[in-house]
């Protein structure tokens, strides 16, 4: 079923993403996954697109106006992302997607004209430190705090599982600033990776995503200033909590185009694949089981539009978001078990795409809020 909700402008914009992933992206994608993590080339050629600024003025350096007006353009270049990789789509959401809003509705006009051009044109990589080794998503509990001492602030602790990390140049950073507030005293700065006392660890080596570039991040008594504020003093937890909607939303987008992509190049598979003298997909098992899949990815693909739609409109709520990421981490990897099942032997070898896609999709449910917080949100809402 052809999704309604984009117009011609919007598929103009589809055609120039996939025009620039067919040139420059896809026959580097080995090369990416060897390296783990993205060239810089890759962010300057995309932010030469006009790729990175959706969320960016076009007085400060954006493609387009605010995408909180139309986030469907955001939809669409997360959408051929993740048809390309799962990675791709994770890596340029949290620069374009996830960090872009909040240096753009939460900064004065002095920061932003520091930050965003270069976040738009690429030469400034972000990324977003919530997650401690020790708390994982309890965002209240974190535990790396700035104290103040005179004019500035001294930063100490660590930060685990940094998407973006390893090569990032600004990093929004979470921290604790009136500990007897609790999740109330929580701030966040900007740090640059130049800042003295600021290291990062190796490279992780993850199940999947291989493409994508994760490390830890260690603050020893790194300063800043008021400066560097993004947002209010002590308002940082309830910053993280209005923006979280827009990273579930980008999440589920990802979610859903990765497992149509891989749906529809296993369904071929099995058109040419043959086993008992006819084609795979002949047999009434997998015909079924290829009806019932295909059925719940155009299901979940009508809501998460209406989310896209929603969001756009600025009546997304949290409760909505959260039911989309949920429920499209959970129909991806669904999607992709049975995907690699289908493949046979061939399903579990590296070198298959669907064998990579389907170790790429396992932390979905994990980030972002694992899927048992997210039921955790909606069962509030329900009142329970």
């Amino acid at each position: 079923m052809r999704a309604t909700i984009y117009g011609e402008n919007h598929e103009a914009f589809r055609s120039s993403v996939r025009e620039f992933l067919e040139r420059s992206v896809i026959p580097n994608v080995g090369q990416y996954a060897a390296d783990k993590g993205l060239p810089r080339a890759f962010w300057l050629e995309a932010g030469k697109q006009g790729f990175l600024g959706l969320a960016i003025p076009e007085r400060h350096g954006g493609s387009r106006e605010l995408a909180a007006q139309d986030y469907r353009f955001n939809a669409v270049l997360l959408e051929e992302l993740a048809k390309v990789n799962a990675a791709l789509a994770s890596c340029v959401g949290i620069h374009a997607d996830i960090v872009a809003p909040y240096l753009v509705h939460l900064t004065t006009e002095e920061q932003r004209r520091r930050w965003l051009p270069q976040v738009a044109n690429g030469q400034l990589l972000t990324a977003i430190a919530m997650t401690e080794p020790s708390g994982g998503s309890d965002l209240a509990a974190l535990k790396t705090t700035a104290v103040r001492d005179g004019g500035e602030w001294v930063l100490n602790g660590s930060k685990a599982f940094i998407t973006n990390g390893y090569s990032a140049d600004l990093v929004l950073v979470a921290a604790r600033t009136s500990p007897a507030k609790k999740a109330r005293g929580i701030t966040l700065f900007a740090v640059e990776a130049t800042a003295r006392g600021f290291g990062r660890g190796r490279k992780l080596g993850k199940v999947g995503q291989d493409e994508s570039d994760t490390a830890e991040l260690f603050f020893g008594d790194v300063r800043v200033t008021d400066d560097d504020i993004v947002g209010d003093l002590d308002g940082g937890f309830i910053h993280m909590m209005r923006n979280l909607p827009q990273e579930r939303l980008g999440c589920a987008v990802s979610n859903l185009a990765h497992a149509k992509q891989i749906l529809d190049e296993t369904f071929e598979y099995t058109k040419e694949r043959t086993a008992f003298g006819s084609s795979i997909g002949s047999f009434q098992h997998n015909k079924f089981l290829l009806a019932e899949l295909y059925t719940k990815v155009d299901v979940s693909q009508a809501y998460v539009d209406r989310c896209v739609t929603a969001h756009s409109a600025g009546e997304l709520t949290a409760t909505g978001a959260a039911k989309a990421k949920w429920w499209t981490s959970q129909v991806q990897n669904e999607v992709l078990g049975h995907c690699v099942q289908l493949h046979g032997g061939y399903g579990f070898m590296n070198e298959y795409r669907v064998a990579r896609a389907w170790r790429d999709a396992r932390v979905a449910k994990i980030w972002a809020g694992p899927n048992e917080t997210m039921k955790e949100l909606i069962s509030r809402d329900l009142g329970l």
